[in-house]
């Protein structure tokens, strides 16, 4: 299919024109939903599509879009971020090896442990914002390593280029999980990484109305190897799912802007409220971080976790909340709030939690596109209402 557009293009060009010039019947400005198993064909020689597991038109359209946005070789979608994490680790052989960031979203440690490992793919969690702890965690059959940047959910910076450049040292690809900053604030692929993944679920759809993931490859041959392996697996997206990926992508760039804009503001309120004790958000409070973050991306996302004084009061904050939802997932234009220690992170072994820090009373939350001063407003109250 013709790809609309130049590759000079900034990415807020590009993500307002995803599935654009796609449709060469009509002239369609957005991509049709092709909802169809199978495509007629004459004789016996198929045609550009033959079946929709294998490829599908809609979500041709979408993967070109993010694949574009990414400035890839080649972009794969998937019912889930998840599945795309497991079609990337399904590259891999037994006996293979992964790093992985330390306090990562607890269902890539779920995955890696309690599913992988059966099939004789081992992994190490590691400080991946120390260089030392990464080269030390090496072993000669460390395939990959997955770099979640900022984190999941303390908001830490690992160094991308070095990480980059460390694992190509070591005969190993980098994957960065880029759900947090998407390629309008982070681009891991020209840092050097091999792959970028995505929960699509969440800022690239944006409306907490879609499950889908994507992967990115910075190289023609691994995306080769990994559209094969889908192919066979069949953990694709539907096309209708692929509609609503393409047109949520529309407005990523301004919905991001509005998103960041009210994050910075909340996190400079609750720094200074009393019933928080401390506020964490990319490069916040820390100037190594801070120059770190500016180095390697645009901004700094519009997520951000807090510990509260009282960890007990977890739950009367969440309940006291009228205009913030408590609720898991994350990036849509709605504000949530959860509690990791026992929801997005309960996989981790409590004593694990402890260690690095997702302990109760702390807080993430997405910031979506309200008016900020509704938002706090919101926060104060429920914050003040605490005893």
């Amino acid at each position: 299919m013709h790809v609309h557009g130049s590759p000079k293009w900034h990415p807020e060009t590009l993500a307002a024109h995803s599935g654009v010039g796609q449709d060469h019947s009509y002239g369609s400005v957005s991509t049709p939903i092709y909802q169809t198993v199978t495509y007629q064909h004459p004789g016996e020689n198929l045609g550009p599509y033959d079946y929709s597991r294998t490829e599908n038109p809609t979500r041709h359209s979408a993967q070109e879009a993010i694949n574009r946005l990414d400035g890839g070789q080649g972009a794969i979608l998937y019912g889930s971020g998840m599945a795309a994490l497991t079609g990337l680790v399904h590259t891999l052989h037994q006996g293979d090896h992964v790093i992985v960031t330390d306090d990562a979203y607890g269902g890539t440690y779920r995955l890696l442990t309690d599913v992988f490992s059966k099939f004789g793919v081992t992994s190490t969690m590691v400080n991946t914002r120390s260089l030392d702890a990464v080269e030390s965690a090496f072993t000669p059959a460390t395939r990959l390593v997955i770099a979640e940047t900022p984190s999941n959910p303390l908001l830490r910076v690992s160094p991308l280029r070095a990480l980059a450049e460390m694992a190509h040292s070591h005969g190993a690809q980098l994957a960065v999980d880029n759900t947090f900053m998407t390629a309008v604030r982070q681009r891991p692929l020209e840092l050097g990484a091999d792959f970028a993944v995505y929960s699509a679920t969440k800022y690239l759809a944006g409306h907490n109305d879609v499950l889908a993931g994507a992967t990115v490859c910075r190289h023609e041959e691994q995306y080769a190897l990994l559209n094969e392996l889908t192919n066979a697996t069949g953990s694709i997206l539907g096309p209708w799912d692929a509609w609503l990926l393409l047109r949520g992508m529309k407005t990523l760039a301004v919905r991001m802007d509005r998103q960041e804009a009210n994050a910075v503001q909340i996190v400079q309120f609750l720094s200074q409220h009393a019933k928080v004790r401390e506020v964490f958000y990319p490069g916040f409070g820390n100037e190594e971080q801070d120059l770190l973050q500016k180095s390697q991306s645009s901004g700094t996302g519009a997520m951000l976790s807090f510990v509260l004084h009282e960890p007990s009061q977890y739950v009367d904050l969440m309940n006291a909340l009228r205009l913030i939802l408590p609720a898991v997932s994350l990036g849509g234009v709605e504000s949530l709030i959860t509690h990791p220690f026992n929801e997005t992170h309960r996989e981790l072994p409590e004593e694990v939690r402890w260690e690095l820090g997702i302990v109760p009373g702390l807080m993430r939350l997405s910031v979506g596109i309200e008016h900020v001063d509704d938002l706090i407003a919101d926060l104060d109250r429920a914050l003040c209402a605490l005893a």
